[in-house]
């Protein structure tokens, strides 16, 4: 059997079933370990499925963006560490962008005792907080208000980055896979856009429970992306795999 027509009967078995097992591909094709790895890494790096621990499993579509309430309250633990650890990456005298995001948000909170940085935010929350709790200089990008998400979005936000040289950007997402960041806003494409054009280094600060979703607009290719941290759910084959596209991963 070639390869195609065992990636396609392998996304037929997965409308299903919501997870099947390495082991099981490999007994039912008759092929090797590495056969099927290879076959889920090239139907993952598509976007049509995604890895979890020990198998696979399709990609899960995601329509609309949780509320900023709603996401501070998920994985609570898991973004502190990220912000910590991520805190900890920033030199003296940088000049950061921090996305819209409650992963973000974490960061915001590990460097209120520091006052040597320049501080870009599109977020309202991020930077009401900064404006309280830091002596750091901040600027917020201005543009079309995100209700939903307290944040700003579209052109205006864009040619506010573009005009600014950033040392390190962390960026936030909705969904990520091997093949990129993607969301349900057409107008966050843009901003994603204008951070990767406009940094040294682009940092995503993600948790795993984002990994193997997608949204209806490809946001940025994983190409665009230096370093990701993220906590220890990653499957082992997803981290082997934007390893060897050249992204540092750091676990928290």
């Amino acid at each position: 059997m070639i390869p195609v027509e065992r990636q396609r009967k392998i996304l037929t078995l997965l409308k299903n079933q919501e997870v099947v097992s390495i082991s099981e591909l490999v007994d039912l094709f008759n092929v090797s370990h590495m056969t099927i790895r290879r076959d889920i890494e090239k139907l993952e790096a598509i976007g049509k499925v995604s890895s979890v621990s020990g198998g696979v499993q399709l990609a899960r579509n995601i329509h609309i963006e949780l509320s900023h309430d709603i996401k501070i309250t998920q994985f609570a633990a898991e973004k502190e560490q990220i912000g910590k650890l991520a805190s900890s990456i920033i030199a003296p005298n940088m000049t950061i962008y921090l996305d819209a995001g409650t992963t973000t948000l974490e960061i915001a909170h590990q460097i209120t005792q520091r006052n040597d940085l320049l501080i870009i935010t599109n977020d309202f929350a991020i930077s009401a907080y900064l404006m309280a709790n830091s002596a750091n200089d901040i600027y917020h990008t201005g543009g079309k208000i995100d209700r939903q998400n307290q944040s700003t979005v579209g052109s205006k936000v864009a040619d506010f980055l573009l005009s600014m040289n950033i040392d390190i950007a962390f960026i936030s997402t909705s969904s990520w896979n091997l093949k990129g960041l993607s969301t349900p806003n057409e107008d966050k494409v843009i901003v994603k856009h204008a951070i990767a054009k406009s940094s040294k280094t682009v940092c995503l600060v993600s948790d795993t429970s984002k990994y193997g979703k997608i949204a209806a607009f490809h946001a940025l290719d994983m190409e665009r992306i230096d370093t990701i941290i993220t906590d220890s759910g990653l499957p082992e084959s997803a981290f082997n795999e934007l390893r060897d596209k050249g992204i540092d991963i750091l676990t928290a």
